[in-house]
Parts: structure tokens; sequence; C-alpha cells
């Protein structure tokens, strides 16, 4: 009996010893782990055992924290950096000026390309030893340079002799947070806003320095913090003090605070009558208003707008111009070195036209007019931030403006809080894309980085997935989004393939059957969603509203607003004409995009029906039907995510408990949620159609009637109306 009992006992002791600890999520990618083996231990030693730093900018500090930080975490001991150069330094951090190696020939050469942010990271001779040094002209480069070592090092890789210099490909990469004052969240599904308002400017929650530390991690150098459904509040002096609190603490990470301005403040807030663009006293207020910001943020980026779109106020309401009221907020903006982000998400349900051509037809006629320090800030499409839109035609269209994409990092349209879609390839499918303007090569990359026109001013924003929930995007899968984002802000030439694996080591380990298995489930997870959704070039079928599950049935009100307006199916087929004998829509594109795309016969089946109306009987590229192909689209979706769950079964073991769970009940809802799109969509077709499914595929189940009738009040992500 005392036999069994021991043995009983020190199993369980084992199996304690075994089992990883706890985790939330809440670290992110910069969990900073014990290194367990001897020589990677020693090999981490020799780099970060005694750094010299400049310690005399906040910048510098911050280097100390994070440095004292990751040693803390993998060797177990906070090792601070020296204020003052040793012989013995393992690696220096620096600027030109503060030690006698930065001024050395070997590493001013290298410095001379990388601009304000960019580093050198490398060995350098300075009294006949080599040191590794990070190099940069200004801290904000240190700081960057300091986490990518810091990347190297947790991801389990060395570095090698070949020197690492590094410059952002874009000068202005932000966050696009759609917060509101009373902390909801516009399309947000991670809990509520991470800004508390109402203990601002006293009190600053500790999780900001975090967001912040993750932000320059990535080299995000922006962010506004408010809804572009703008509220004026944040334009008043109780507000500017209060942003001025967050503004100190994203400062030492090089990162600048913007704020969305609602373009009828100056009637709202400012006691005028008018909000006129053009009249002097409004000029004024917005000038006396920029005066105000920069006073208290001296480092302030500027302002994010959205006019006379969905309903907010604008300059077309006193028969101005966007050009007009971008202008006016650049001018104020201008003296203090701010920018404007014009949003061109225009569109007009009393405008007979196709939604997609709106925003061309409004912003080319305006192509030259705005000032310099305006960018017109585009979605990566032309309808919504759909799961797979061709690229918006204004990217090229614009030569004498700089544009700036927007693309979306929270999941609005591919399953929000609850399905695993990792976004990067949507992103790079966008930036990657030749717009053939003015010359083929002409990416939209290459486009919005300026090196196509020769434009230093350059911008790319991302709209925010971040709330309070502890992990801090509602699903752990979110948290790569938001990496993905910044990497390919800061570098558009990264694949999504060398993303993922950064991501994947950094938050769940070096062991390569789990990176291996979660690599390929995060690469299949974007086109999976696509086909359960909206395969073949689909769009905007979604719920009305709320946006979250299918509707392909949704009609009345606004014809913009409504999911038949998109798929036109009848009897006959389905998708939209966009081609010359539809709404023309292809002709804003070049005429190698508009050769590609105007015949179904070359035209890719991933944009098929987004330029097409086919017959449901149109012979496919595989032989098959139309209708066919989109039984079996649909159905490959949800297979699809079934093998995402059979994958994530394997790592069970080789994390910790919490997170494999949390993941695996998400994909459990996710491949319900996929059924419920493949049935209610395949069932509401077949309507149309009146076509038996293919044999082959799993027989939609329900009827079309009780899809219909699902009602969802409480969706998150859509500002409640009590």
């Amino acid at each position: 009996m005392k036999i069994r009992l021991f043995v009983l006992l020190g199993s369980i002791l084992l199996f304690s010893a075994l089992k990883l600890p706890a985790e939330d999520g809440y670290e992110l990618w910069l969990r900073y782990l014990p290194e367990t083996d001897p020589e990677r231990r020693e090999y981490i030693s020799g780099i970060l055992g005694q750094v010299v730093l400049d310690l005399s900018t906040s910048t510098g500090q911050v280097i100390d924290e994070e440095i004292q930080k990751a040693t803390r975490g993998m060797l177990g001991e906070a090792l601070p950096c020296r204020r003052d150069f040793a012989k013995r330094a393992t690696l220096v951090i620096g600027t030109p000026g503060r030690f006698g190696i930065f001024n050395t020939d070997a590493v001013r050469g290298e410095l001379d390309g990388v601009g304000p942010e960019g580093y050198f990271m490398g060995r350098v001779s300075y009294g006949k030893r080599d040191y590794l040094v990070i190099a940069a002209n200004e801290p904000a480069g240190a700081l960057y340079g300091t986490f990518h070592l810091l990347r190297i090092l947790q991801s389990g890789s060395i570095l090698t002799d070949r020197p690492i210099t590094e410059n952002p490909k874009i000068r202005h990469r932000l966050l696009n947070h759609w917060d509101n004052p009373d902390r909801t969240v516009e399309r947000g599904y991670a809990g509520f806003s991470i800004w508390d308002w109402h203990k601002l400017p006293h009190y600053i929650d500790p999780g900001i320095k975090d967001y912040a530390r993750a932000n320059a991690s990535l080299g995000i150098n922006g962010t506004v913090i408010t809804n572009v459904n703008a509220n004026a509040v944040v334009l008043t002096s109780p507000y500017i003090e209060k942003v001025a609190a967050l503004a100190e603490v994203f400062r030492p990470y090089g990162i600048k605070i913007y704020l969305t301005a609602r373009f009828s403040s100056p009637a709202e807030i400012g006691g005028l009558s008018t909000s006129d663009p053009l009249d002097p006293a409004v000029r004024e207020w917005w000038v006396a208003k920029a005066d105000e910001i920069y006073a208290s943020i001296p480092d302030f980026g500027g302002f994010l707008v959205k006019a006379n779109s969905e309903g907010q106020p604008g300059p077309q309401d006193y028969g101005r111009t966007h050009a007009d009221g971008a202008n006016m907020l650049a001018d104020a903006l201008a003296p203090h070195g701010g920018i404007v982000m014009w949003r061109a998400f225009v569109y007009s349900h009393e405008i007979a036209e196709d939604r997609a051509k709106q925003a061309y037809n409004e912003f080319v006629p305006l192509d030259g007019r705005f000032r310099d320090n305006v960018f017109i800030q585009v979605k990566n499409g032309p309808i919504d931030f759909q799961p797979r839109e061709p690229f918006h035609p204004l990217f090229g269209a614009m030569p004498g403006t700089a544009l700036a994409p927007e693309l979306q990092i929270t999941q609005e349209y591919l399953g929000q809080g609850t399905h695993l879609v990792y976004l990067a390839p949507l992103f790079e499918e966008c930036l990657d894309s030749d717009t053939y303007l003015p010359r083929e090569g002409s990416t939209v990359a290459r486009i919005i980085d300026g090196s196509v026109d020769n434009r230093e001013q350059s911008a790319i924003a991302g709209v925010s997935n971040i709330g309070t929930d502890r992990n801090w995007t509602g699903h752990l899968f979110g948290q790569a989004n938001w990496y993905a984002f910044g990497r390919l802000a800061w570098d558009h030439g990264l694949s999504s393939e060398e993303i993922a694996e950064e991501w994947i080591k950094l938050t769940f380990g070096k062991d390569p059957f789990l990176v291996g298995i979660i690599r390929e489930i995060m690469l299949s997870s974007r086109e999976a969603a696509v086909n359960y959704m909206t395969p073949l070039g689909l769009h905007h079928i979604m719920g009305e509203g709320h946006h979250y599950g299918p509707g392909p049935w949704v009609s009345g009100g606004r014809p913009d607003w409504t999911s038949v307006y998109y798929h036109r199916a009848d009897s006959m087929g389905i998708g939209f004409d966009r081609t010359a004998s539809g709404s023309n829509a292809l002709r804003q594109y070049a005429p190698e995009v508009q050769e590609i795309f105007s015949d179904p016969e070359t035209c890719p089946d991933a944009y098929l029906l987004w330029f097409h109306h086919l017959p449901w009987d149109f012979t496919m590229k595989s032989g098959g039907s139309l209708w066919e192909e989109l039984c079996r689209k649909y159905d490959a979706g949800v297979r699809s995510v079934g093998r995402m769950r059979e994958s994530w079964q394997k790592v069970e073991g080789k994390m910790d408990e919490e997170r494999y769970q949390s993941v695996r009940s998400l994909l459990k809802i996710q491949e319900i949620e996929a059924r419920w799109w493949r049935n209610a969509c395949l069932l509401y077709f077949q309507s149309h159609s009146g076509l038996p499914f293919p044999p082959d595929i799993e027989q939609p189940e329900g009827t079309l009637r009780e899809y219909m009738n699902l009602r969802f009040p409480y969706a998150p992500g859509i500002r409640p109306t009590w």
C-alpha cells in the first residue's frame, strides 16, 4: 500500500513538474521565457551580459527597462545597462556623439542611409576589440534595433557575421482605434476601450505602457485613439489634457498620438454658426485649436477625418470639396509638422452608381489639389474590408497625391472575435497587387511607400483589434494580425510565412513540430474563411447592422446596405457585372488589369462574381458548373476548419493548457459557424438556381426560413443604443 501511494505521489509530482506554466496571453510576443538550454543561455548571456547604453534620454531608459525584463525572463536575473563605456562590454547601444565607437567611420557610414528610425546592428572594431553594436541616428531607431535583437534571441536564432541594416519602408505606421468616449468600441471584439477617459489624466492604467511596448516592438509609431465616427468632445480642453497624459507614456516609445476630428466641431463646440472650410472664422478656429493641442502635446501627429460618409459631417455640406476640407485642416497643422489623413471611404445611396466606383469618382478629379501634408486614406478594396476584394482602383490613379492604405486588423467581416483567420495573406495580397499605373511593377506597396512617384511622405493604417480583454485581442490569434500589420508596415517585403513563423515562435515556443502545425493552420485559415463566407468573388452578404453571420437575403432600405445589391442572384445566375456591359467599374483600373478581369474565361476564380454576372451552368476552369463550384467552395471551407481543429489537437501538451483550451473552444465555434454560413448561403442561392446540391458535399441542414429568422440583438461590435 505504501509503495502504491509513493508511486501515485511520484506520478502526481512528475505531472506537475511537466505541466507548463499557465498563461493568459497578456504578454503577447514579449514573453521572455526562461532559457533552459545551457548553450543557449551562454549565448544570450554573451550578448546581454554587459550592455552599455546611453541612458540620458527617456527612450534610453525604456531600452534599459526592456533589457532588464528580457534578462530577468530568459536568464533569471535582471541585468541593468551601464551608462559608461567599458572595454568588456558585450553590446553597445546608442546614437552618434555619446560613445566614441559610434563616431567611427564604420558606424557613421552604415548610418548614412538608415534615416531617423533605422538602425545598424553588427560587429565593429574599436580600440583593438570587436563589439556588437546597435547604432541609430535617433533614440527611436536604437529602440527598434533592440527589439529586433530581442526577437532574434527569443526565437532561438543566432546573429550571423552579416551586419543588419534596417530602415522602415513607410514613414507613418499607425493603428486606428475605433474607440468612443464611453469606452465602447465600434467593430471591436475584445472588450471595452483601453482608454479610461473617466480616470485620465490623473490615473493611467499600467497596461497603457505595455500597449506602447508592444507597438514599439513592431515599429508602429503612431496611434489614432478615437473613432472615425468622431465625437467633438475629444477636442475640448479637458480631453486634450487627458490625451496629453497618454502622449507622455507613448513618447519614449517613439509613438505619436493622433485624434479624429469631427468636421462640424467649430459649430458644435466652438460657438460658430457654421463649419464651412472657406469661412475665415472657421479656419481661424482650427488654427487656434491646433495651437492649443500642440501647446500640450508638442509631438502631436495630426488628424484623421471621416467626412461626408455614412452620415458624418463634411465640406460637401457647404458645397465645398474634400480638398477644401482637408487643406483647411492641413494648413492649421502645417506649422507644427502635423498631417491630415482624409478617408476616401465615401459613398451615397442617393447616387445611382455602383458603390465600388464612388470613391474613385469623387477623389480622382481632385488629384494634385491636396496639400503636401495630406494623405488620402484608402481601404484595401473598393467596398468595405470584405474577406476578399480586388485592390482599390484609387491606388495608382492619383499620382499627384499621397495615398495611405487602410487595412482592417479587427475582423468585422471575418468571423469577428470567434474565428481564427490569419490576415497577413489578405494584407500581402493587396500590397503585392500590380496596378500597372503608371507602369508594370507599380504595386500598391510601391505606390504607398513613395518609390513609384519619388514621394518622401508615406503612411499606412490598420484598424485596431485591441480591447480590455486580458489577451488584448479577444481571440488569441487576433494577436497575430496585430503583429503582422506592424511587421508589414515596417517592411512590406516580408512574406506571410516569415511573419507567421516569427509570431509562433515568440508566442508558443520553438518546438519544430508545434511551429509546423500552427503555421499550417494559420496559412490556410484566410482561404478557408473566404470559402465558407464569400467564395468566387461574392461580397457583402453578411448579417444586417451587426455584420455577424450570413445574410444573403438582406434587402429593403438603402440598396447599398443590402446583400442582394451585391450578389444579384436570380433564376438566370449570380454576380455583379462590373464590365462594360454592366456598371463598368472595371474601367477605373489600368488597361492591363481590365484585360485580365474583363473576360470570365481569364478572370481568376477568386474575383469571378465580383466582376461578372454569370449563369448557374457557366463552365468553370475545373470543368464543373458555376453552381457546383459554388457549392464545393462553401463545403471546402467547412472541411478546412475541421482540419484546423484536428491539427490543433496535435499540439496539446506542447503549450500551456489555458491557451490551448481557449483556442480549442473557439475553433469548435468556428466550425459550427462555418456550417451556418455554408448552409444558409447555399439554401438561399438554391432558391434562385433551383438546382440540387452535388452529392459529394455535406448536404446543408435546416430550412432557409429557419436561418432567415435568426436574430442577434446583442451581437458584439456595435455601439449600444440605450
